[in-house]
């Protein structure tokens, strides 16, 4: 099935006649998520992106496919032991772009938990989380962490937890499944806007629709309509004027992103703070990235970024942990922001607030999903689609949920070690181009879909260098994966913007070239596209706050 802005029309058209058993509204993870659920238990899906995929907070966390160590302190056992057993999961069903990394624990004389504590929690998150006896906790001593981590200040080292963790591209694994669920027979869009919900009887019946790109507006049917917008949940919740009770409270998280040299850190650490926060500092290719801050937020959520004040305290966090490393805000490559759309309790703060996730039904029958964690999507999806089938489709055959048990698009291998196979062997194919450093970055972020890049690549004329690869992506990103903008390329299908922004720039005018050749831009419609991808360069990089 093709998934390409060449064949949007078509999917137009047949979502204006068919009648759906369930419309998902949001194309970030948990969106993406209950499309796939529903698609694989014989439902008929069709769903809808008002931006690009994973826009909103599914492009903008911290990256990890994690248990949720820090939710110990809350006593949140339930949430730590579903998000913990379901990494394996994750794990197994993309192994390309799930990265097993060892995370350090420093303990400091007086603040945090202490050494028992500290390792009594560890084993306790290794039980609750079902870890292998291989990656289970291990408890260092004062020189063994320093040892380990020589950059951290060693006047108040105790020691230290090592315990295991899984690094992910959050867009890419969004990217994924809403493909997965294409090819299971969702029908899927982005750049359409729900602007109204049609009624019957009281009762969501369809959605008006309108087209981004071309300003039409179409009806959409369904037996049933889910809201899984995210920070957009409540917009949502006042279109279809149900909006009591519990509503949404949002956080935002900055994360700033340094060249590797500048914050030269051998592993992936997870560390306190002065005022009690936990900040991760992450190794990844030739960059370190750092977050993750929680504050309230009450600005315009289609316009969230990093201001300089976000990124002096995570700056002067890292220096009081790092002293040697003597960062400044200029010594910041590129940062993003996002927010966490949690349900609001009285009298918690922003860092307080639970993470789970919470299901809200309204007398239209709109179903809402909000909270939830980056690893627990699948689990949410299989709640939501529980709940679906429960009130309409109890009467049909249908199947269980078994997305456990299907991987992802581009990630048919069996294991990690099929992985590293399958790299060495990109690399022997861009050794003769001198692009073998790129094969790493291609396999994390395409799997197995990488052959389709390369075989393109090879067709081209002229060099086969940096330009013609990215141009080779490009073609894939148009063809296969939706890509519609500049931003939806260099943000979210290649995380240019955020790891390696002078490789963006270097390629920026040849890309939006080949972007005006391929949807037949004229030169207004170039501007706006350079513009728009100049000010999110210029948000990224701190040069407009």
């Amino acid at each position: 099935m093709s998934f390409s802005f060449f064949s949007r029309q078509t999917t137009l058209q047949r979502m204006s006649t068919r009648y759906y058993d369930l419309i998902v509204i949001g194309g970030g993870i948990t969106g993406a998520g209950i499309a796939l659920d529903a698609a694989l238990r014989g439902l008929r899906v069709a769903l809808f992106e008002k931006h690009d995929f994973a826009f909103g907070t599914s492009s903008r966390s911290t990256k990890l496919i994690h248990g949720g160590l820090r939710y110990l302190k809350q006593l949140e056992f339930g949430l730590v032991k579903e998000v913990g057993s379901e990494r394996a999961i994750v794990h197994k069903l993309a192994p390309q772009l799930t990265v097993a990394e060892k995370m350090l624990l420093p303990l400091n004389e007086g603040r945090g938990l202490g050494s028992f504590l500290t390792s009594f929690g560890l084993r306790l998150y290794d039980w609750l989380a079902g870890v292998k006896p291989e990656d289970q906790r291990r408890m260092l001593t004062r020189n063994q962490t320093l040892k380990a981590e020589p950059l951290l200040k060693p006047d108040d080292i105790k020691g230290s937890g090592l315990y295991a963790e899984y690094r992910t591209d959050d867009a890419r694994l969004t990217i994924e499944i809403i493909k997965s669920a294409a090819y299971y027979g969702a029908d899927i869009l982005n750049y359409v806007t729900v602007t109204a919900f049609d009624y019957e009887n009281e009762h969501v019946k369809s959605v008006a629709l309108k087209d981004e790109l071309t300003g039409n507006v179409i009806h959409v049917r369904a037996a049933a309509v889910v809201n899984a917008t995210g920070p957009w949940v409540d917009t949502l919740r006042d279109f279809d004027k149900s909006k009591f009770g519990k509503r949404l409270h949002l956080t935002k998280g900055v994360h700033i992103v340094f060249p590797q040299e500048k914050l030269p850190i051998k592993q992936a650490l997870y560390f306190d703070v002065p005022d009690g926060r936990m900040i991760f500092a992450i190794p990844r290719g030739r960059t370190t990235y750092v977050g993750t801050t929680d504050t309230d937020y009450t600005g315009n959520i289609e316009d969230v970024h990093t201001t300089r004040e976000d990124a002096r305290y995570l700056v002067n966090a890292l220096n009081d942990s790092f002293p040697t490393v003597k960062l400044s805000i200029n010594d910041i490559e590129s940062s993003w922001a996002g927010l966490r759309p949690l349900i609001h309790e009285e009298g918690k703060s922003a860092s307080e607030l639970s993470r789970k996730d919470e299901i809200f039904i309204s007398h239209s029958g709109l179903i809402s999903i909000a909270g939830g964690k980056l690893t627990g999507y699948r689990k949410m999806a299989e709640r939501v689609v529980d709940l679906v089938i429960r009130k309409y489709f109890e009467e049909k055959p249908l199947k269980k949920c078994y997305t456990d048990k299907v991987q992802l698009s581009g990630s048919e291998f069996e294991n990690a070690k099929d992985v590293t196979e399958y790299q060495k062997r990109i690399e022997r194919q861009l050794q003769p181009y001198g692009l073998e450093t790129f094969a790493s970055y291609l396999v994390a972020n395409y799997g197995r879909n990488t052959n389709l890049i390369l075989d393109h690549l090879s067709k081209q004329q002229g060099a086969k260098d940096d330009l013609a690869l990215a141009r080779a992506e490009l073609w894939y990103g148009i063809h296969h994966e939706m890509v519609i903008s500049p931003l939806d390329f260099f943000v979210r299908r290649t995380g240019m913007l955020f790891f390696h922004v002078s490789r963006l720039k270097t390629l920026r005018e040849a890309i939006l070239s080949d972007f005006q050749q391929a949807f037949g831009w004229n030169e207004q419609q170039l501007a706006v596209q350079r513009e728009a991808l100049e000010q999110a360069v210029a948000a990224a990089t701190l040069k407009n706050s």
